[in-house]
């Protein structure tokens, strides 16, 4: 995979990867912030949404990129020694 990759584009990429996971883990704790303050009946309405399944879908998809984002991350370190050979 390493032979595929410009170093620099590579290095890009981990760093847009990393701020849309950031991002993601910061919504998420907003949301669950804000679940909190919600009464039971408005949880429950909106725990049965198309848009809250599609938000649980996200979150479990993300968790299984979490092994994708690591590959990555060692390919960029094979490159990085690459680059310093």
């Amino acid at each position: 995979m390493a032979d595929d990759l410009d170093y620099a584009q590579a290095q890009l990429a981990y760093s847009i990867i990393q701020n849309l996971i950031e991002h993601t883990r910061v919504v998420s704790d907003l949301v669950a912030v804000m679940a909190q303050v919600l009464d039971e009946d408005t949880t429950k309405a909106l725990t049965q949404t198309p848009t809250w399944t599609a938000y649980l879908d996200s979150r479990r998809a993300l968790e299984k990129t979490k092994a994708d984002v690591e590959k990555f991350a060692e390919a960029l370190k094979e490159l990085a020694a690459d680059e310093r050979e």
